[in-house]
Order: C-alpha cells, then sequence, then structure tokens
C-alpha cells in the first residue's frame, strides 16, 4: 500500500477561495459547450479539467476521425477554448481535479500546479499544488465516462489495456502499446482501436466481438481493411509470463454461460484491447446527494435526480455520441445560467459528422473452459479482487453489496472502484439470481481522486499549524524568566524559575507563597461567553446540572456540564450580571467545544429560546490572586468596591475599579485560599497586571504558574476536566451528586444519569492516595491493584492514578485516582502497578487540605 515518508514535505501549496454563477467541472465536448453557452452570458463561469489539455476523449481523435462543424474535432476543441480564454468572464483551470461535492454547492478542487514541470525550474514562491474551495450558484457536471474492462480468466497480464487507452497512446501520444494486437469487446467503440491500430502499423490479430451478430460502419469499415472478426466469441484464457503472449478464444454460448470449446483459437499478440462498455462518472453527483438509477441499455448507472443546484451533460448522463455530448452541454450550460439569474439563448449546436454505434451485449463474466475455482478472473486489479471471490462472499451469506465490497475489499483502492466496481456489482447480482437494480450501489465518496494532505494543509504548516494564542501579560511573564506549556492554542506560564531553580523548587516555592502570602496568576485563558436573552437562566437551568433560576444578580455558581450520555464534558463558574445576563467561564481547552455545543442545543433543539451567545474570551484579561493577603492586596488598588467579609462574600462578583481600569472582580477560588479574579479590559491586562504586581511586593507577592495551581487545586480535591475524567465520568463517579439537582426538570444528560449502569456501587469513583513514603511520587496513568504481588495475568485492574503532586503545604506526595467503588474505599489499602514493582497505597478522601474550607471563606 506503499510507505509513508519520514522526511518534511519540501514543497509549497495554496489555497484559493472562489465564487461563480456557474462551475463547469470536465472540458470534453459537454463541457466545452456548457461553458460556452454560460460564457456569453456575462456570467462568472469556471471551467475546470483534471487533464492537462481540453478536450477530453477528443483529444484522443485521428484527424480523419470525429468532425465537429466541418472540422477535426481537436480543432473544434482548440477554437471553443480560444473563444472562452477571450470572453473575460471564463477562468480556465486544466489540470485541475473537482474531488470533492459539498453542501450548499460547495465544491473542492485540486490544482496541480507544477506537478508536470523539471524540479527546480518553476518561479521562486510558485506552489506545487493549490486548492479550490468554490461556492457555485449553479454547477454542471460533464465528467464523462470510464471504460470498463472485460472479466476474464488471467486479464491481469502486463499488456492488457482498456480500449480507450490503446487509442490515447496511438493518437494522442504517438507511442504504439504492443506490435501485434488482439481487441476484445462487446460495443463498436473498440473497433476505433482497431483501426486505429492498424492505420499505425500494429498488426491486428482479431477483433473478438462478443456480440453474435454486430452492424454497423465501423465494422464494415474494419472488414473493408482486412481484420478478422470473430463475432460470438469468448476468451478463455491468455498466457504470458512477462507479457501477454496468446489469447485463447472460442465461440459462446447463446445465454453466454458457456463456450464450445471444439471452436478453440489461439491468436498471437503482445497487446490485448479490451473494452465492456462505459460507466458515466457519476460520482460528484452522488456525492451532492444526487440519486442515480441503473439503465439496461448501457448496463450502467446515470443521473436520477438531482438535490443541489445541479445538471448532468453529456457521457456522465449517459450521452456516448459526440453530437449528444455538444447538445446536451449548450442545454446545461443555458439552464444554469438562467437559474443563475442571467439571460441567455442557445447557441446553435454545431453539426457533428461521427459513425453511428449498435448496442452494446453484456456479460459480466466471460465463460472459461475451466473449473470457475481454477480461474483467477480480476474484478479490482488494484486490491486483486477476483471474480471467485465475490461468489465466495456469497457463499459464505454475504447479501448487502456493501458487505461484500467490505469482505473482499473490491473498490476500496485509491480508484474507489471507477472501472471494477459496476462488473462486480453485475457478478454479484447474478450469482444471487437478481437484478444489479436490485441489489444496489455502494456509497461514492470524496475525494474522487486521491488528494495529497500537503494541499489540504495549504500553508497551515509548522508554527502556521495553528495560531499561537498569547495573553496581553505575556511579554511581561517572558521578561521574568516564565517557562511556558501549550495548553489548546495558548501560551500558559508553567513555573517562574529563579536562580537556576528545577521545576520542582519553583513550584514548592510557588505553592508555599500562595498559601502563606498572596499570588498572582494569569487566568485569562479561561474561556468566557457572554449570555443574554429573556430565557437565559432557563437555559442554564437545561445546560447545567444543577438550578439557576433563583441565582442572585452579582453572585456566582459552579455547574457542571454533562454530555447527552449523562458524563462530564466541561465545568466552571458563571455569574449572573443582570436579570437576563449571565457571565460563564469554561475550561482553556474546551471553550470553543463548549460554544459550540451551546449554539448547537439553541439552534436546533430549543429555538424557542431567546438566548444570545457571545465569545468574550479575547475581551477580558483575568489575574487571579489568591493568599490570605489578597483581600489587603486587592482592596489597596480598588475603587468603588467594598471588600468586607459581608459586603463580598466567596462566590459573588463586584463592579468597580482596578487600578484605574474598569473591573469586574470575582470573588472565586480554584486553590482553596481566599480569592480574587480581576477581570479587565484586554488592552488594560498589562498594565493593572504590573500595578498588581509592583502593590504585591510589599505582601511578597508571587506569581505562579500552570504547575502550582495544579497542586494547590488537588491539595483541595478539585477536579480538572480531561485529567480526572475522561468521557466516562458521572458527577457522582466524582462524589460530586451535591451538584445534580433532583427538582428541576430534566437538563441535558439527565435521563442518561437514571441509567441501571449509572447506578452501580463499582464504578469508578474519585478518592485520594497516600503512599507509606511520603517522598514517593505515583506516576500518573498507573493502575491500581488489589494485590501486593501480581497475579498471573489478566490482572484485574481496580482503577488508575489521575494525578500525582509533591505538596509543600503537606511535605509529602499526594494523588488523585479513579477507583472502582472507590467511595467505599476509604482506610483500605491498595497497590499501584509500576514495571518491577508493585507501590502500596492507602485510599483517603481526595481533599488533603483544609478539608472545612476555612481558609477560603477568610
Amino acid at each position: 500500500m506503499g510507505k509513508a515518508p519520514s522526511a518534511q514535505d519540501p514543497d509549497r501549496y495554496d489555497h484559493r477561495y472562489a465564487h461563480c454563477d456557474v462551475l463547469v467541472v470536465g472540458a470534453g465536448p459537454a463541457g466545452l459547450a456548457a461553458a460556452l453557452a454560460a460564457a456569453g452570458s456575462g456570467a462568472r463561469v469556471i471551467l475546470a479539467d483534471e487533464q492537462a489539455e481540453f478536450g477530453g476523449a477528443l483529444l484522443s481523435e485521428p484527424a480523419g476521425g470525429i468532425s465537429i462543424g466541418g472540422k477535426p474535432a481537436i480543432d473544434w476543441c482548440a477554437e471553443t477554448v480560444s473563444k472562452l480564454a477571450k470572453s473575460g468572464a471564463v477562468t480556465l483551470l486544466p489540470r485541475t481535479t473537482v474531488f470533492g461535492y459539498y453542501h450548499g454547492n460547495y465544491l473542492a478542487m485540486l490544482e496541480r500546479v507544477t506537478d508536470h514541470l523539471p524540479p527546480g525550474s518553476a518561479a521562486p514562491g510558485t506552489p506545487r499544488q493549490r486548492l479550490w474551495k468554490v461556492r457555485a450558484r449553479q454547477v454542471v457536471l460533464a465528467t464523462g465516462a470510464i471504460e470498463r474492462p472485460l472479466i476474464f480468466a488471467e486479464n491481469d497480464r502486463p499488456g492488457i489495456m482498456l480500449a480507450g487507452a490503446v487509442r490515447s497512446y496511438l493518437n494522442r501520444y504517438g507511442v504504439r502499446p504492443g506490435s501485434r494486437a488482439v481487441v476484445i469487446t462487446n460495443n463498436d467503440s473498440a473497433y476505433r482501436t482497431a483501426l486505429d491500430l492498424k492505420a499505425r502499423g500494429v498488426a491486428v490479430s482479431g477483433i473478438v466481438d462478443l456480440r453474435p451478430e454486430p452492424s454497423g460502419a465501423l465494422l464494415d469499415e474494419a472488414q473493408g481493411q482486412g481484420l478478422e472478426i470473430l463475432t460470438g466469441h469468448t476468451v478463455l484464457g491468455t498466457e504470458g509470463r512477462k507479457r501477454v503472449r496468446r489469447v485463447w478464444v472460442a465461440p459462446m454460448a447463446a445465454d453466454g454461460g458457456s463456450a464450445d470449446t471444439s471452436g478453440r483459437r489461439v491468436l498471437d499478440c503482445d497487446l490485448v484491447a479490451v473494452s465492456g462498455g462505459w460507466n458515466p462518472a457519476v460520482h460528484l453527483l452522488s456525492q451532492s446527494r444526487g440519486t442515480v438509477k441503473f439503465d439496461d441499455a448501457i448496463a450502467s448507472f446515470v443521473p436520477d435526480r438531482s438535490f443541489q443546484a445541479e445538471r448532468s451533460a453529456g457521457a456522465c448522463n449517459g450521452a456516448f455520441t459526440t453530437a449528444d455530448c455538444v447538445a446536451q452541454g449548450l442545454a446545461a450550460g443555458v439552464e444554469a445560467v438562467k437559474a443563475a439569474g442571467h439571460s441567455a439563448r442557445k447557441p446553435r449546436a454545431p453539426k457533428v459528422a461521427e459513425p453511428e454505434e449498435g448496442p452494446a451485449r453484456q456479460v459480466w463474466l466471460l465463460p472459461s473452459d475451466r473449473a470457475p475455482e481454477r480461474v483467477k478472473a480480476f474484478v479490482d486489479q488494484q486490491n486483486d479482487v477476483t471474480a471467485k471471490d465475490l461468489k465466495l462472499a456469497i457463499g459464505e451469506g454475504y447479501r448487502s453489496v456493501e458487505h461484500v465490497k467490505r469482505y473482499t475489499t473490491t473498490g476500496m483502492g485509491t480508484d474507489q472502484g471507477k472501472t471494477g466496481n459496476v462488473s462486480a456489482l453485475g457478478i454479484v447480482a447474478g450469482a444471487l439470481g437478481q437484478t444489479i437494480p436490485e441489489i444496489g450501489v455502494t456509497t461514492f465518496r470524496p475525494p474522487y481522486t486521491p488528494a495529497t494532505f500537503g494541499a489540504i494543509a495549504g500553508r497551515g504548516v509548522k508554527e502556521l499549524y495553528a495560531p499561537v494564542r498569547k495573553t496581553a501579560m505575556h511579554r511581561w511573564h517572558e521578561e521574568n524568566g516564565a517557562v511556558f506549556e501549550n495548553v489548546g492554542q495558548w501560551k500558559r506560564p508553567w513555573y517562574y524559575p529563579r536562580g537556576g531553580e528545577t521545576m520542582d523548587d519553583a513550584v514548592n516555592r510557588e505553592v508555599a507563597a500562595v498559601r502563606r502570602s498572596v499570588g498572582i496568576f494569569d487566568a485569562t485563558t479561561l474561556g468566557k461567553i457572554d449570555i443574554q436573552g429573556r430565557d437565559a437562566a432557563e437555559f442554564l437551568n437545561r445546560i447545567y446540572t444543577n438550578a439557576w433560576s433563583k441565582l442572585g444578580v452579582g453572585r456566582c455558581r459552579y455547574g457542571l456540564m454533562l454530555g447527552e450520555d449523562g458524563m462530564v464534558m466541561d465545568d466552571g463558574v458563571t455569574t449572573r450580571l443582570g436579570e437576563n445576563h449571565f457571565h460563564m467561564t469554561t475550561t482553556t481547552g474546551g471553550a470553543a467545544t463548549v460554544m459550540g455545543w451551546l449554539e448547537e442545543w439553541l439552534q436546533t433543539e430549543w429555538p424557542e429560546l431567546k438566548v444570545h451567545l457571545t465569545s468574550v474570551t479575547d475581551q477580558w484579561a483575568v489575574i487571579a490572586v489568591a493568599g490570605p493577603k489578597s483581600r489587603e492586596l486587592v482592596s489597596g488598588l480598588a475603587e468603588g468596591i467594598d471588600f468586607g467579609g459581608e459586603a463580598f462574600p466567596h462566590m459573588s462578583m463586584r463592579e468597580g475599579r482596578v487600578a484605574g481600569a474598569p473591573a469586574r472582580v470575582f470573588r472565586i477560588s480554584f486553590s482553596g485560599e481566599m480569592g480574587y479574579e480581576i477581570n479587565v479590559p484586554a488592552s488594560l491586562g498589562m498594565a493593572v497586571w504590573k500595578s498588581i504586581a509592583e502593590a504585591g511586593k510589599a505582601y511578597d507577592a508571587t506569581p505562579y504558574g500552570t504547575e502550582t495551581m495544579h497542586v494547590l487545586r488537588a491539595e483541595k480535591g478539585f477536579i480538572i476536566v480531561g485529567q480526572e475524567t475522561d468521557g466516562t465520568v458521572t458527577p457522582a463517579d466524582l462524589q460530586m451528586d451535591w451538584i445534580v439537582s433532583r427538582k428541576k426538570p430534566d437538563f441535558v444528560g439527565s435521563r442518561s444519569l437514571t441509567r441501571r449502569d449509572m447506578q452501580r456501587d463499582d464504578r469508578k469513583q474519585l478518592v485520594g492516595l497516600l503512599t507509606d513514603d511520603p517522598a514517593l511520587r505515583l506516576e500518573e496513568g498507573a493502575h491500581l491493584i488489589a494485590t501486593e504481588s501480581e497475579p498471573a495475568p489478566p490482572v484485574p485492574m481496580l482503577g488508575h492514578v489521575t494525578s500525582s503532586y509533591h505538596s509543600p503545604s503537606l511535605g509529602r506526595s499526594i494523588a488523585l485516582a479513579m477507583v472502582k467503588g472507590g467511595a467505599a474505599r476509604t482506610g483500605e489499602r491498595l497497590y499501584v502497578s509500576m514495571p518491577g514493582r508493585t507501590i502500596p497505597v492507602n485510599v483517603t478522601s481526595p481533599v488533603f487540605y483544609d478539608p472545612e474550607g476555612a481558609r477560603l471563606h477568610g
């Protein structure tokens, strides 16, 4: 399947966003005609084709082949492209594959800008590829058709090619794929290949035609050229080691199910050109949610109903003559322009001279003279899926085509079954005794052809992969020696080492400062959502597990947010600023997710609620001041706020000025100490921070980072969503039943909490762990077991360590863990399994420090 590169991609990629009135996909005769019809209206038109030149199948026509408007087809193509280029309203995009059709007429296109150029020859700064993201008012799909092979024994030898590919080699590139050829077909189109081979000096050993009585101009011309035509014949097999050398053929029974080996013949060759008919390329139509139907006349699927502002024209619509392609293209172009709001007249269709073709004969699996179990007839040549494999799937009991596809992997390679899927459907339908419409069709998904990861990423790599978000105080943190960690997209101070301190030294000092006097912390990165509207309180009632209707103005409340499965997804403090106005905080990493989650409920489930949400994360800089001296420090800089214990209790908010800046001051704490979170406009964040730091010198105020914040909160048993929780944790598991209201109506996740599985006593629950050796720190993620000596595997795991730190306040290590039945295990002795040893631990309450909360209230 290939090997992923280990080196960095040296190439450059760009993105381009575009709008147009009409996007024409495919520049064969139908696409060129559609673009020509649309261009005369003044509409903005984009014409995209995956090939380097416009013209589609007409590029493979010989000079004396099809003519359009009295001139060779290739000349008509050139003149049409010239007109489009001069029109000024048409963007021509060769080497551009439309690989995805999405909702709202949004299409993705990959332009190969310099892939065709020698290395180093492109101008500096030129991208290798460009990803176009196009929003089109109307779309014309003129994606053509893909020739399908015939399925016969040993059809995978080198030198066996599609007849259309042989024509392209001969007429477009001037290359003879072989010196002696056999043409095998069930339709007239391959006769053109046979005639072109003979005209280019390639000997043709014969034309093997599955049809018993073919007729028409192409047949007459082939006979006139002296080519032997074996009508009503099948291929029994092929020979050749490194290249096909001969083909065995014989007459085929009228029902196509067997061969008359008495008439067996051998045809020498080094090239076999096969054609089993043509499959309209309906992939983009299907991606757009349009429907397809089976057309018995061509034995393939054609467009049925459109779902978006789109129409199909030409071979992808089942029209296989050039005249029909041009006529459908002109009609589709005019129709699209009118639907886009422009006026247009349909140009007169040029006269097309081309030989008529008769009907095809479809035989999905050609009979051989050997037992079926001994025949390798390949259907999907990329994944080596044979007809025998498909029949085995039916024998194993599979009936759905989607199941057969996955069991055999047919159509699951990079070509996504473009040549083999319809043949596979025919073989499966025959084995089941059904028709193809009865068994259905597999799903077409983007990309139509593989797209590079580089183009999808564009310039969003390395330092541009994600925006780096910095708080207003970032420069101060840098100047004061902060070591940063990445949290979400934010750069957050991790710790502030002084004079060669290790991380542990710095964290111990910072924790001690907060517990002893006062610390200051940059909490700007917390998610902040402004919630306003008549139904804001009711909305919070439904979103959070606890009640919000009676929360007083200026009061704060901690809330847990659950998913529909009843599992904790986020937490934070929300404050009532006014009767219909709330300020919600979320975790740093969960801000965008929570915002999207709230909007989803408002827009899709509760549109009757009058609520407006605004993300204000970047609007406010937040400075947390925590510690026994925090009140003295903040009150000395504040104006208009009474910091008395009764006037400004825990879990309340007051507005005033701090260091001259308008501020909202929240008395909340994640450290267990008396604390305040000062919210000021982000533009004033640095000035206020500096003022607090300067005033704090009198109290030995110490800046602290996220690691210290983690130690402080763990000492108090406060959870961090994503660390103590992993998507399988309920409030009860966290020993937080108190936050789940039993009185209010349903909230998101409430019904899931009533499931019997949620009530089990042996669910993992939050506990504290203490080691015998106070200096021994457990590893986060380590598993807990019940016995000191590990039993033979599998070892029953009771839980795992979620957080582990050294606590300077307690002078020892502490840990939090999720343990089965943990609430009832307090006082028990368990063991932490580590490589080569087990560590005994005592199960305790998760609250290690100041369990009564006296320090919090000051």
